[in-house]
């Protein structure tokens, strides 16, 4: 009966919720509470949230087994998308390795960090209007959403503290593969200006150029908020330049 369920559930992919166990025993709260108490004391299953649990295989220890970092952070919160330095560094646009994995959603989390088996999760909460250009890829077997390159790059640029700043975004558009015409929309469709200028003044700086709507703003705002702020104005795109030269100019 005990592996007959978790076969059952196990069909579903490596993890299920208290839901999906309600509905395939079809049994009360609490007698599914004590069926999954039971399972987590013997080692078969292992919580990572209240009411989502994954399933252990056989002979892993308790405490050592996990699943791929995305496929934990596509249950803990709905609709999710991995964006920002995950993305980047998911498309190979930056060798930093980030500690943190950056999950964007349109969803209201009362937590908005989390860690799990000693991973954390920064969950990123953007208007409907940004939450777009999602695509699903396979890992271990599970389906998991994640942003398509350029919009990772855009989004990098709409809120750069959340990928080690626009440094790495320079990187990634001076030694990455992209398509130009879907970087700029994405650009433009975000609804953030700042995003076109911070674009445009880093393309024409690694000499890759892109063609971006004309900005008609009077106020300046600053290429990297996450720096200090103080620099050189840019006219051209109304941008406050608050990098130091010998760090845009040691993009290798």
């Amino acid at each position: 009966m005990r592996i007959d369920i978790l076969n059952k559930l196990a069909r579903q992919g490596g993890s299920f919720t208290f839901k999906d166990a309600q509905k395939l025993l079809g049994s009360n709260t609490n007698i599914v509470k004590k069926l999954l108490s039971r399972f987590e004391n013997k080692g078969l299953i292992q919580r990572i949230e209240r009411g989502k649990y994954i399933i252990l295989p056989l002979g892993a220890e308790k405490g050592q087994y996990t699943l791929h970092e995305f496929i934990i952070a596509s249950l803990l919160v709905n609709p999710y998308s991995i964006s920002y330095w995950s993305a980047l560094h998911f498309y190979g646009l930056t060798e930093q390795i980030p500690n943190v994995v950056f999950v964007q959603t349109t969803a209201y989390k009362k937590m908005q960090e989390k860690e799990v088996f000693g991973i954390k999760y920064k969950f990123i909460r953007v208007k409907k209007e940004k939450f777009f250009a999602v695509k699903d890829i396979w890992i271990e077997n599970s389906k998991v959403h994640i942003v398509e390159k350029e919009k990772a790059i855009v989004d990098c640029l709409d809120k750069p503290q959340y990928c080690g700043g626009i440094i790495e975004v320079a990187k990634a558009l001076k030694h990455g593969t992209y398509k130009k015409r879907k970087l700029a929309r994405f650009a433009k469709q975000i609804g953030n200006s700042g995003v076109i200028r911070r674009l445009g003044f880093l393309s024409e700086y690694v000499e890759r150029p892109i063609r971006l709507p004309v900005i008609n703003v009077r106020n300046y705002l600053y290429l990297d908020p996450t720096m200090p702020h103080r620099g050189d104005k840019n006219a051209h795109w109304r941008l406050i330049v608050n990098l130091d030269e010998r760090d845009l100019g040691h993009l290798e």
